[in-house]
């Protein structure tokens, strides 16, 4: 513990010369700090900027989201992904508004117990909004301590970030959680990244057991990931004289609680899309084959090929959006291959 403490000056040091200039850190409020941290699960930091800077300009606080349609937070998440994260957010906020006066409870017990709030995010927003002593524990942070201390666990188990959070939780310095957070979060983005780090730049290369061992590229240790599963899928791009076909958010699978284009398990030939499109009442005037496209989810993969069909008298379940309100509907990017044919 005692070795490990001598990071925080010169990390600190480090990051107030280097700090990247995100939006979120211009005024970290616990609201802007929790819809910042959701965002960038699991997405790239560039993709966030522009989507947060819309979702504050539009929803900037608390009740703001809560009272917002399901359609239009969908919206404006649009392109960021595992849209699970923003169903949570805007049912959070709801809770926040009902349980705790619209005020983000800044406490470990009261963040963890809203809807999509899980260890990291609720210690990233009680050390930087609120200044208290709770480290954020991610993917970026688990590998600069498993290179600073040479520690061979496996950084997927719980084991390694439970060691984590308490390392980190012995040496944050009080007055400056909010700083220490972010520098550790930095220093696995921009210095100590998965492949070529900048070893001889960095500002605590003295105190890296992983680099006097020569053994950076070796660490972190993680367990191999099972190959995804790969799912053949055959998507349609339906014209109707009065718009175009786009599922309604159904209640489960990857694409829950969003609108979507109709598709089906399996690759069809041609004769078999039209014979799709004549079951959901179509009746079919041509039958336009698509460029095959695929998708990469968490654990699955969809390899799909297309198909435009045009005709008329459609009478499912479905939504049929005219052309010019397309733009009010959030797509999943699973589709953005067959966005190009809404015209």
């Amino acid at each position: 513990m005692k070795e490990i403490s001598c990071i925080v000056e010169p990390l600190l040091l480090w990051y107030n010369s280097v700090k990247r200039d995100l939006p979120w850190r211009h005024d970290p409020t616990p609201y802007a700090v929790w819809v910042s941290e959701i965002m960038l699960q699991q997405t790239r930091v560039d993709a966030v900027k522009e989507h947060y800077l819309r979702w504050m300009h539009t929803l900037p606080t608390v009740a703001d989201l809560a009272a917002a349609s399901p359609d239009t937070v969908r919206k404006l998440w649009e392109g960021l992904g595992y849209y699970s994260r923003v169903r949570h957010l805007h049912q959070a906020a709801q809770i926040v508004m009902r349980d705790w006066g619209g005020e983000l409870p800044n406490t470990y017990e009261g963040l963890r117990s809203l809807p999509g709030i899980g260890d990291y995010t609720a210690g990233a927003i009680l050390s930087i909004a609120f200044g208290k002593p709770y480290p954020a524990v991610d993917g970026n942070v688990l590998r600069v301590l498993s290179r600073l201390t040479a520690d061979d666990t496996d950084v997927l188990t719980p084991r390694a970030k439970s060691r984590a959070f308490s390392l980190l939780q012995s040496i944050m310095p009080a007055e400056h959680t909010s700083d220490f957070t972010q520098a550790m979060f930095e220093m696995g983005a921009i210095q100590c990244t998965p492949v070529s780090p900048k070893c001889e730049s960095c500002p605590v290369r003295s105190h890296c057991l992983a680099l006097q061992e020569g053994r950076v590229d070796e660490l972190p240790r993680r367990q191999i990931k099972t190959k995804r599963k790969e799912q053949p899928l055959t998507v349609f791009v339906v014209a109707l004289p009065q718009g175009y076909l786009l599922t309604a958010p159904r209640s489960k699978g990857l694409l829950a609680d969003l609108y979507g284009l109709p598709y089906t398990e399996g690759h069809l030939n041609q004769e078999g899309a039209k014979e799709w499109a004549e079951s959901q009442g179509i009746r079919v005037a041509r039958v336009l084959p698509l460029a095959p496209a695929h998708h990469v989810f968490t654990h699955v993969t969809w390899q799909m090929i297309g198909y435009r069909i045009e005709g008329e008298l459609y009478q499912g379940k479905d939504v049929v959006v005219p052309v010019e309100e397309l733009s009010k509907y959030a797509l999943p990017s699973a589709f953005n291959a067959y966005k190009k044919e809404l015209l």
